[in-house]
Parts: structure tokens; sequence; C-alpha cells
């Protein structure tokens, strides 16, 4: 087994302010989309995803995939939000095992009551703090960050401290 390779003091700072950042950050928007329109981040984040879509439809498993959720946790959410009729499901008809979820009307218009208020809260909250070159500069963080975890994903053999899968 390898020896860690520690954060240095430096490195330490800005990671644990990272942690302490995201975790408020979220909370924040969590309660103003709650207070704002009713729905949850996580029922945000689904809603996104199905209206950044052409049709606005996705497998279960994609879904879940890109949101990064467990089955169960998925599942559990899911359920709740047809009840609430914003999402309902429909079966997949080349695969009796395989089922969509599929944007409402009424989904969509929760959506698009609840999008300007989580933009302003974004606006406020992480782009108004930021010059234009630290916007320009937080950008190419996070996709420098997100191809590493993408390389991870889909070559990294499973080991401690990887998300990566198993490579075939």
């Amino acid at each position: 087994m390898n020896e860690a390779r520690w954060l240095d003091e430096r490195e330490g700072r800005a990671w644990r302010g990272y942690l302490n950042m995201h975790t408020q950050l979220m909370a924040c928007l969590h309660r103003q989309l709650q207070d704002y329109s009713g729905l949850s981040l996580a029922d945000f984040d689904v809603l996104v995803r199905l209206t950044d879509l052409a049709e606005p439809r996705m497998r279960i498993g994609e879904l879940g995939q890109a949101l990064q959720w467990e089955k169960s946790r998925l599942s559990h959410h899911l359920g709740r939000m047809q009840k609430r009729g914003l999402v309902r499901r429909e079966d997949c008809p080349d695969d009796a095992r395989g089922a969509y979820i599929v944007l409402t009307e009424q989904g969509r218009t929760a959506i698009e009551q609840a999008a300007p208020g989580h933009v302003d809260a974004v606006r406020e909250l992480v782009f108004d703090a930021l010059t234009a070159e630290q916007v320009d500069a937080f950008g190419v963080i996070v996709g420098h960050i997100l191809e590493r975890l993408e390389r991870a994903e889909t070559n990294a053999p499973v080991r401690p401290g990887s998300c990566g899968s198993p490579s075939p």
C-alpha cells in the first residue's frame, strides 16, 4: 500500500475552505429553492437534467449516473416527485425491465418558476463576489477537476482514494 501524500498547509486550508463553502452554499441554495418554489435542490437537479434534453425524458439508469445517485436514493426520490406530479414513469418499449422518467407539464412549470430565483441566488452568492478574471479562472479550475474525475471514472482501477471503476 502506498503511503499517503498528505496535503500541505496551503492545500489543506484550500480544501477545508472548499468543503465549508460547498456545505454552506448547498444549504443556502436548498433553502432558497424551498422558500421560493417548494422544490428541493435534488428536485431541481432532476428537473434540470430533463429540461436540458430535446425530448424531456431519460432512462432511469442514465439519470442515476448523471446525478451520481445510488439506485435506492434515485428510486425513492423519483417516487416522491411522481406523487407531486413533477415527473412520470414510462415503460421502455424495447426493454421490459427498463423505464423512462419523463418531465410532466407540472414539472416544467415548477422549474420555470423556480429557475429565476435560483439563478439570482447563484449570481448573488457566487458570481457577484468574483471579478471577470476570477470567473474565468474558476471555470478553468472546474474544467480541470471534471476532466480528472471523468478519467478516474472511466480508466482508473478501484483503489483507496479512487472513484474509478475496475478496468475491463
